[in-house]
């Protein structure tokens, strides 16, 4: 036996999600912030072995939220529902209005 295969055959399978994944009421609330704000624009963020597929929605003033979609193509059926742009994140960036929104608010910050 190697020094690098002691783990057994079962724990090298896929491995273990730590976080939930996107619900019905996460696309709600992706839905509801986009039907009551102006200016929306969803910035895709991928999987990773943490969390789920997430959007994040970016009003034209800078208020967002983010909520798991489940996959990239639940993001992009919402998008195309309510003609938002959509935009992968690791490509764009976030706009600066979201950082300027983040600065006045820091009641929201995650801590």
């Amino acid at each position: 036996m190697g020094w690098f295969s002691r783990r057994s055959r079962a724990a090298q399978g896929t491995p273990t999600k730590l976080d939930r994944e996107g619900t019905p009421e996460d696309l709600a609330a992706l839905e509801r912030f986009a039907t009551s704000r102006q200016g929306v624009e969803f910035y895709l963020e991928p999987e990773t072995t943490a969390t789920d597929t997430t959007v994040m929605a970016i009003a034209h003033d800078g208020e967002w939220i983010r909520r798991r979609t489940g996959t990239p193509r639940a993001a992009g059926a919402l998008a195309r529902k309510h003609a938002i742009p959509l935009y992968e994140a690791t490509k764009v960036g976030y706009p600066d209005r979201m950082r300027a929104w983040n600065r006045a608010h820091p009641e929201r910050r995650v801590r």
